[in-house]
């Protein structure tokens, strides 16, 4: 299974009063998540299910890929990774339940807390910068699942 974790791209500070979840892209997001929208694309199965937090700026971000996504309350802000390893069918003993590719779009520290724990480091969180892209690849290997880390991209770097 590949799992790929994109933050949304930069977004509008949080107003006194107003609510997080509204937040928007600013126009440097836009910019960061059409050019990552396109990188993406390109590099996806058709077959790739997609799903992102239903917060503005993530909505805005998965809107650039141009495919069919869900929205998913399990990748709001402030979710954990045990309930991104629930909503992909994650057993700690079985790994995934499918195989495919999933497009996870949503927030740090949650996905950083994901990545960590699939690639078994020691670290609370790895730090996935805004409108950047995690590609993982957990494989079953001698009766164990094994995930690796195939790429990082940068939304600068497109």
């Amino acid at each position: 299974m590949d799992v790929i974790l994109w933050r949304h791209a930069q977004a509008h500070e949080a107003l006194p009063g107003f609510d997080d979840a509204s937040r928007a892209l600013t126009a440097k997001g836009e910019g960061q998540a059409a050019r990552v929208g396109k990188w993406l694309d390109r590099q996806l199965p058709d077959s790739a299910r997609v799903l992102a937090s239903p917060a503005r700026r993530a909505e805005q971000t998965v809107k650039a890929l141009g495919r069919k996504y869900k929205l998913r309350d399990e990748l709001v802000p402030g979710s954990s990774a045990q309930e991104l390893l629930a909503l992909l069918k994650w057993s700690p003993e079985l790994g995934p339940s499918h195989k495919g590719t999933v497009l996870l779009v949503g927030h740090q520290p949650t996905l950083g807390q994901l990545a960590a724990h699939l690639l078994g480091s020691t670290e609370a969180a790895c730090d996935l910068r805004k409108g950047a892209v995690w590609w993982l690849r957990s494989r079953r290997h001698e009766d164990q699942w094994h995930t690796s880390l195939l790429t990082v991209i940068h939304p600068d770097l497109i």
